[in-house]
């Protein structure tokens, strides 16, 4: 979810830096690579147990007991205990490896966001908050009302789940940041220096913002070892008192976790505190798991591409030279962010004409162009006897030849005949590489 800019009486400041380094995982969750040097991981829910169930409700989900559910069951165990073997073997001084309790979960529902169960304050409170590498900002609603914030939501088979609404008088490890802060207020523009430390920020989508106070807090973190060390993190987040536009409407109801470069980010924060290295990875798999970690420097096996960020909004900015759709190619520079914040890719022209174009060219289908509420511009039709479609393979060449396969360039029409769509959509100011196109991405920023 790209920010779109802040502004405020009392804002907290970006910064940038002028070189990082952006690690991709090309392959997929149960590959046993996406293993971290040393992390922290988040304890969360897997997507099975009743707690998940309550947000998603129970459609597609294996039956408790059932045959379906020890087979998902054993395989997600099978992942963690291969992670704690590559772990074991890891000679690096002092090594943090995994621990069960740091995935995430991908909710549909929810604006196709991957979403993290985190615990903030003291008593621990949970908060189910969405995944943003666009913005900085971790923030939840906090001291408000349904008018302001999403106090509920109800799931499609019409239980309604109340969310957890954060409140700094509740948690005894909680502070309001002073508008004399020199790290995120401007004193210049504070009524006086023991005013709150006022935040607004803007996404770019239609109206949406979050405005409130800065707090500081305690993340409940634990290592990703066998001992599970529980690690308190010191932060500074958003006591999110007034939201708008999608926040109202199912998507990050609970909170947002920004995990972009500025300096009230996460990492950035973990990183500062000596925590752990300022890096953090994020691995989706194909069935809406993935798994979410801090500190985490990837490993030999990954690819690499070198990313700048912009003077105006730090990002995960890199810069693409080729494209190839089946056996065209297209050489053209161009930069676009990844950001796990945003559901579908956005790219400019020539880069949107010439993919769009190229596949339309090469797949077989009858084209539809009779539903005008779907937001894709080639969606297509499947024949009576045809059960799946043959789609091109599509990758982007990074800036230093590394190659970034799409592992999900379509998705579903949702048409009576069945059929699909090129999930791209057209964009006239900025390329985003979107959640449902980094589905098998593992990130991990480096300084320099």
């Amino acid at each position: 979810m790209a920010l779109a800019g802040t502004s405020s009486a009392s804002s907290y400041s970006l910064t940038s830096g002028s070189y990082m380094l952006l690690v991709l995982l090309l392959l997929g969750l149960n590959s046993g690579i996406c293993n971290g040097l040393g992390s922290f991981g988040f304890d969360i829910h897997h997507r099975f147990s009743d707690p998940v169930k309550q947000i998603l409700g129970f459609e597609g989900l294996p039956e408790k007991g059932s045959v379906e559910y020890y087979v998902a069951m054993t395989h997600r165990d099978s992942i963690i205990r291969g992670r704690h073997l590559a772990a074991s073997n890891n000679q690096s001084p002092a090594p943090l490896t995994f621990a069960n309790g740091n995935g995430t979960l991908l909710i549909n529902s929810m604006g196709f966001l991957y979403y993290a169960n985190v615990s903030v304050g003291t008593p621990s409170v949970s908060y189910l908050v969405a995944l943003d590498t666009g913005s900085d900002l971790f923030w939840l609603p906090c001291d408000c009302n349904n008018s302001t914030c999403e106090t509920s939501l109800q799931t499609s088979s019409g239980q309604v789940v109340n969310f957890n609404i954060y409140s700094p008088n509740a948690s005894t490890t909680s502070n309001k940041v002073s508008c004399n802060s020199s790290i995120y207020c401007d004193p210049n523009q504070c009524p006086s220096a023991n005013s709150d430390c006022a935040y607004s920020a803007v996404y770019l989508s239609n109206n949406t913002s979050t405005s409130g106070i800065l707090v500081e807090d305690v993340l409940h973190l634990i290592t990703d070892d066998d001992q599970s060390k529980v690690v308190d993190a010191p932060i500074t987040l958003g006591c999110g008192k007034n939201e708008t536009g999608i926040f109202l409407n199912g998507i990050a109801p609970n909170g947002l976790l920004g995990l972009d470069l500025g300096n009230i980010s996460v990492p950035s924060t973990i990183a500062r505190k000596g925590l752990g290295p300022n890096s953090f990875s994020m691995c989706f798999g194909s069935d809406g798991t993935g798994r979410m970690n801090f500190g985490d420097n990837g490993t030999s096996e990954q690819k690499e591409t070198s990313f700048t960020v912009g003077s105006s909004v730090p990002s995960y900015n890199i810069s693409i030279t080729q494209i190839n759709v089946g056996v065209n190619v297209s050489k053209m520079e161009f930069s676009a962010i990844f950001d796990s914040g945003t559901s579908f890719t956005h790219l400019t022209d020539p880069a949107y004409k010439f993919i769009s174009k190229t596949f339309n060219s090469q797949v077989t289908e009858k084209r539809n162009l009779s539903n005008s509420q779907i937001p894709f511009e080639y969606c297509y039709d499947l024949s009576a006897n045809q059960s799946s479609p043959m789609i091109p393979i599509m990758n982007l060449t990074m800036k230093g030849g590394e190659q970034y396969y799409l592992t999900n360039p379509t998705t579903e029409a949702f048409s009576t005949k069945g059929g699909y769509c090129l999930a791209i959509l057209k964009s006239t100011d900025i390329n985003i590489i979107g959640r449902y196109d980094d589905s098998n991405l593992n990130t991990s920023t480096i300084s320099p």
